[in-house]
């Protein structure tokens, strides 16, 4: 490299006195000559420098490769768990991503038998139980008779100006017929039909990154236990409002007005017994979101449901029906296994009162006491525990008195696992065992009967998938095997429930197959 620049500066020279100009033009051309001649050395320089560091970079990746392909031959499982868990939805199955614009669609459906061992229709589902009648449900695998399906459409517009709007539309219906025409037993109905805005170009400041809606909606803050189907919480209605006003630094809040209907009920008048009344429930909301906390407050009322009356209640005294009440939670939505491993986390704690002592389907109970009081506990997690086995525990608990009656009492809790196997990548075998405790004491409300005890059921359900792994990975057709035992005080709290029925008195299997698919 030295003999070749101390030739260079000569044969530059030479040029130049070949070319003739004068001695100072020739002067600065060679100085420029000389700069940009040394300006290319250091390029080359550089370029060496990068391809010595490139060449060490490489050496290390080798090594570094060498080193990994003498681990365990489980490293490949552990990364394909940790991708999956990494993958997963924190708390709901996944909604597919929303196209940019135009018409899009998504769904959810299960449908399947649920049989005796005299190869009959069995009774079943989550709120089978006593405590279902204030939202005590149990667990979902292999304990669900019926054909359900929800179809939701959406159809995105973006604008010139930056801003976006959404329509959505959402069918649903549900029936426990085995038949393939079901036009009779049909509940199809329009659950959701409402119009969001968003980016729009003149909010700014706090509002920059809100959006707003108005029709008939879910809340989109509503969230679930799955293994349960149970909402921990669910706000729903006719009304509007405005989503992800800033507070501050990771801090939001939602702000709605929904609407409900109580209609067809009897009125407390001397002259005309047979008086029907009806009102709406106003549910105002704040839903306030600072990181991975959530408290949501409401306050609700409802005009004249202080006038409702029943027969069911004469031992009410000097009280009727409420016409007002509130509600607020506080929750938790962790990403990790309660900070042991890693996973998911969901707790929440619910409290209602009057009209929000329904603090599961907010607002929509009009038969609540105006001094009625519900407390609930909701805890759920998923994680995986071996590279192939994945576990979701759950625990809900609730508490309620005054609630229909003076003095009436709702107290149960359920314990619940789900546990899966996953054996090949198409067959995985899933198991559930759920236990719930309930003390009722309706102090004969709607011809009710106080009862204590306990119910259990557990499952075994072999599973097919295109695809296993993962808590959210659907579809699925399952084949299941259910014992299912309750204590015998339970048969006596009605005369309306499949629990004390002909056949169905405790110690019951049942057996099955569903699909469940969602997208």
């Amino acid at each position: 490299m030295s003999s070749k620049l101390t030739r260079r500066p000569l044969a530059i020279a030479v040029a130049i006195a070949l070319l003739g100009p004068s001695t100072s033009v020739m002067a600065d051309q060679n100085q420029t000559l000389e700069q940009r001649l040394a300006e290319l050395e250091a390029r080359v320089a550089a370029s060496e420098r990068r391809a010595e560091q490139a060449q060490q970079r490489a050496e290390r990746a080798e090594a570094a490769l060498a080193d990994s392909r003498e681990q365990s031959a489980d490293q490949d499982a552990l990364e394909a768990r940790v991708a999956q868990i990494e993958a997963r939805d924190s708390e709901n199955p996944p909604p597919p991503p929303p196209s940019d614009e135009g018409l899009s669609m998504s769904a959810y459906a299960r449908s399947g038998l649920l049989l005796d061992d005299h190869l009959k229709s069995a009774p079943g589902g989550p709120y089978l139980t006593p405590a279902g009648r204030s939202g005590g449900s149990v667990g979902r695998l292999g304990n669900e008779p019926d054909t359900y399906v929800e179809t939701v459409f959406d159809y995105r517009q973006n604008y010139e100006n930056g801003a976006k709007s959404r329509y959505r539309v959402m069918l649903a219906d549900g029936n426990t017929s085995l038949n393939d025409w079901t036009a009779d037993e049909s509940q199809l109905n329009v659950r959701q039909v409402y119009a969001e805005f968003s980016d729009l170009p003149t909010f700014t400041g706090a509002f920059e990154g809100a959006s707003i809606w108005a029709g008939k909606r879910f809340d989109r803050d509503n969230f679930d236990i799955h293994w349960l189907d149970s909402d921990v919480v669910f706000l729903a209605g006719t009304g509007a409002g405005i989503y992800d006003v800033a507070l501050g630094d990771n801090a939001t809040t939602n702000l709605s007005l929904y609407g409900r209907s109580f209609s067809d009920y009897p009125v407390v008048t001397s002259d005309a017994p047979d008086l029907q009344g009806s009102t709406d429930n106003l549910i105002l909301t704040s839903n306030n979101f600072f990181g991975d906390w959530q408290w949501m407050v409401s306050g609700m009322s409802a005009n004249d449901n202080d006038a409702r009356d029943n027969d069911s209640r004469d031992n009410v005294v000097g009280t009727g029906a409420a016409d007002k009440g509130f509600h607020t939670m506080a929750a938790y939505h962790g990403d990790s296994f309660f900070g042991l491993r890693e996973g998911t986390t969901v707790a929440a704690l619910l409290y209602g009162h009057g009209l929000g002592a329904e603090v599961k389907a907010m607002g929509s109970d009009g038969n609540l006491l105006e001094q009625a009081d519900t407390a609930r506990l909701a805890l759920n997690g998923t994680t995986y525990i071996a590279p192939h086995w994945r576990i979701a525990p759950t625990l809900l608990a609730q508490t309620s008195k005054d609630r229909y009656a003076s003095g009436d009492s709702y107290n149960w809790a359920t314990l619940s696992a789900r546990l899966a196997n996953e054996l090949t990548e198409n067959f995985e075998m899933q198991y559930e065992g759920s236990y719930q405790w309930m003390d009722l004491d309706p102090k004969g409300y709607e011809g009710l009967n106080d009862v204590e005890g306990g119910y259990t059921r557990l499952t075994v359900a072999p599973t097919f998938k295109p695809m296993v792994g993962g808590f959210w990975n659907r579809p699925e057709i399952r084949f299941f095997v259910t014992w299912s035992d309750w204590d015998s005080d339970l048969n006596n709290f009605t005369q309306t429930d499949a629990l004390g029925s002909d056949d169905f008195t405790g110690s019951e299997w049942t057996f099955g197959t569903q699909m469940e698919i969602w997208f």
